[in-house]
């Protein structure tokens, strides 16, 4: 039996992303865990945030996947303060979900493990500090085998931390 494992991904990627999320699925099919998403492998009959947090309930870690949504070419941020700054270059966007969902898994208590497309996503669970996860960048799918080996070695050490709380509340329930 697989242990179940919330992935927060957007429905939609590019090619490029596509791959990404390839390397991320294979990583969990070799420790034995199962992705769990709504819209992927679970289906809402209630409003979607809800469904995330009973899907989240029924997990024992989760993934976020910053995979880029959104590109800003100009923009201020914090507009009309004195912190106002002008972008100098174009800024990304994570789905505003990679945020809801790391809060309600974090809200559990789940192990998580946080990839973030480029250095230009951030934000919210994206930037370092914000839980006590370390955010990893995404390798790409050509990535030479050294990257891939320090992957699987960033997985062994979650997955560690998803089997002990996993096998921890079976334990507990069994009684």
């Amino acid at each position: 039996m697989k242990i179940p494992v919330f992935i927060s991904c957007p429905s939609v990627l590019n090619d490029r992303q596509k791959a990404c999320r390839q390397l991320i699925d294979a990583e969990l099919e070799r420790f034995g865990l199962e992705a769990r998403a709504i819209g992927k492998s679970d289906y809402p009959t209630d409003v979607p945030l809800r469904e995330v947090l009973v899907l989240a309930r029924h997990c024992a870690g989760g993934v976020i996947l910053g995979f880029e949504q959104f590109q800003a070419t100009a923009g201020t941020w914090k507009r009309g303060t004195d912190k106002a700054a002008v972008a100098g270059k174009p800024v990304s966007f994570s789905s505003p979900w990679n945020n809801l969902e790391a809060g309600i898994l974090f809200g559990l208590g789940l192990p998580l493990l946080i990839f973030r497309e480029s250095e230009d996503i951030s934000g919210g669970i994206f930037d370092e500090g914000t839980s006590e996860a370390f955010v990893q960048l995404m390798l790409p799918a050509d990535s030479p085998a050294e990257a891939r080996q320090a992957l699987t070695d960033v997985f062994l050490k979650w997955q560690a931390r998803v089997r002990a709380r996993y096998y921890g509340e079976i334990s507990i329930r069994s009684f």
